[in-house]
């Protein structure tokens, strides 16, 4: 089973898969405010509303794994980025 942890963040739902992230770090390099992480180096949410949302969203699809999902106010999801979809 997934850990998964979730906010909402500027009409974003922004989705952290604890399981899948290993700890990279690039969300937190991209937006120290918004993200860090957390004693077993796993991405967590600090403050995601201190960042501005085109940050936000660069941060979140800065992980290489893919362990930050985010999707709009309409429910489609946008990072990761699924290109010719």
């Amino acid at each position: 089973m997934s850990r998964l942890v979730e906010r909402v963040v500027h009409g974003l739902r922004v989705v952290i898969d604890r399981d899948q992230c290993v700890g990279f770090g690039d969300c937190v390099k991209d937006a120290p405010e918004g993200f860090k992480l957390d004693e077993d180096s796993i991405a967590a949410f600090v403050e995601p509303e201190a960042v501005e949302r085109e940050r936000l969203l660069r941060a979140c699809d800065a992980c290489p794994v893919d362990a930050i999902t985010v999707w709009d106010e309409t429910g489609r999801q946008i990072v990761p980025s699924r290109v010719g979809i």
